[in-house]
């Protein structure tokens, strides 16, 4: 039955009286609404010289990607972002809020509009070529080295001296493909002049991570294991597509020390055209030393096998950490038989928690995933990783469903590597209770 009940149009509030007559909502323009989203989360890569195929920095240049852009922002594939949000905060996190999504959907369905140009926000700066600012100092590759238009290229290393006449504490570095097309990732290590045996902050747990974490007996703190750097010395930084510059947070640094030579491990990739490249690692120098040494070093499985045509196979790592330490970052990476990656901490007491679940990894799109509030992790910690990989048909990515696939440097072959940035924190550990092998 019909109810034959009206309300009195006296007693309807305005917002309820404009809805009944069906106002519309003012129209989204990009000058006004949609040119500061895209300045605040698009813009560090959707600029010239960037990794992104296209500028979105003015009306001219987004128009033509308007229906793209409502489509991507739509399924969630940009701006990429591959982590659970119910596990971390992050201080990379690309995502739109939901409002934000809202007003590129509303503004690619409404025509595009442009707007009054004088609701433009400023252009975002930036460093021509640099997301950091302006180095101090660039170190670049001795020269151009030529790659060809086809077949493999087999890692390359070329050593520079830093030139640096005294010790640098470093706030932020940035490592620059120069030919972004053939350069698939780029680490940069760090040989001091005369090394020194340092602390080695974590013990690695393979290949049965389980068995390592059984009950066992406290380590000493007083005992300080210790390693001696390789030819290349430690690693200083690292880039992959879609990895941010690296800014450490006020009172952290890591430390180059004079007389360095650092090592650029180069992975190239032929695309059909003969070309060169020559890429640099670019320095911000901190203002002062630092209240803390940042680090960087990884963690791996290298003995890895994945079955022929196995759809979801599990490789796990780990480590078990022999001071206090603070986590800044953790870097997941796989080639393209990677699907997924999960870690977890679990604590000397017991108590175990997900780092960071990364449910539909990209190897077109990796990211350090850098913690909104770097994490103190006490003395005996395990942090382990499973990564989940499918070499099946099923795969668009996969080479070969039928190899049976192990670790190795090309993009046909697999690894399973985490990278992280920590600092070994100063206060002695107190006697734990902690499993370490």
């Amino acid at each position: 039955m019909r109810s034959s009940f009206v309300a009195p149009a006296a007693i309807l509030t305005p917002m309820l009286l404009a809805g009944a007559l069906g106002a519309a909502e003012p129209q989204v323009t990009f000058s006004r609404d949609v040119a500061p989203i895209l300045y605040k989360h698009c813009a560090t890569c959707h600029r010239k010289g960037e990794i992104a195929p296209m500028s979105l920095l003015t009306y001219e240049e987004a128009r033509p990607w308007a229906k793209s852009i409502r489509d991507k922002v739509g399924e969630g594939a940009m701006p990429p972002w591959h982590a659970d949000p119910a596990h971390g905060r992050f201080k990379n996190d690309r995502r739109l809020s939901p409002q934000e999504k809202d007003v590129l959907v509303r503004w690619a369905a409404g025509g595009a509009a442009k707007g009054d140009p004088k609701d433009l926000p400023p252009l975002p700066r930036f460093a021509e070529g640099w997301t950091i600012g302006e180095p101090d100092t660039v170190v670049s590759l001795p020269a151009a080295f030529s790659i060809p238009d086809d077949g493999q290229v087999p890692y390359q290393y070329f050593e520079v001296p830093t030139g640096f006449t005294e010790d640098r504490w470093i706030q932020a570095l940035e490592v620059r493909p120069g030919n972004r097309a053939v350069v698939h990732h780029v680490l940069v290590f760090c040989r001091e002049p005369n090394p020194e045996p340092r602390e080695l902050a974590f013990r690695t747990l393979i290949p049965d991570v389980a068995a390592a974490a059984a009950p066992g007996p406290a380590p000493d703190p007083s005992a300080r294991p210790t390693v001696t750097p390789g030819r290349r010395g430690s690693l200083l930084a690292t880039t992959a597509p879609g990895m941010n510059a690296t800014v450490f947070p006020k009172g952290a640094a890591m430390l180059v020390k004079a007389g360095s030579v650092l090592t650029f491990q180069m992975h190239y990739t032929t695309n059909g055209e003969a070309t060169s490249d020559r890429s640099s690692i670019g320095f911000v120098f901190a203002k002062q030393a630092p209240e803390v040494e940042v680090r960087a070093s990884a963690f791996t499985n290298g003995r890895l096998v994945i079955p022929a045509g196995a759809p979801d196979h599990a490789i796990e790592s780990g480590v078990s950490f022999n001071y206090d330490v603070t986590l800044y970052s953790i870097f997941p990476h796989t080639h393209v038989r990677g699907k997924s990656w999960d870690y977890k901490l679990t604590y000397p007491d017991g108590r175990s928690e997900t780092l960071l679940s990364v449910p539909k990894y990209d190897f077109n799109w990796q990211t350090d995933y850098v913690f909104e509030k770097p994490l103190r992790l006490p003395q005996g910690t395990l942090l382990k990783a499973v990564a989940r990989y499918d070499n099946s048909a099923r795969n668009p990515s996969n080479p070969d469903p039928k190899a049976e696939v192990r670790w190795g440097e090309q993009t046909w072959e697999e690894m399973q590597y985490t990278g992280i940035n920590y600092s070994i924190d100063k206060k002695p550990a107190p006697p734990t209770t902690a499993s370490v092998r």
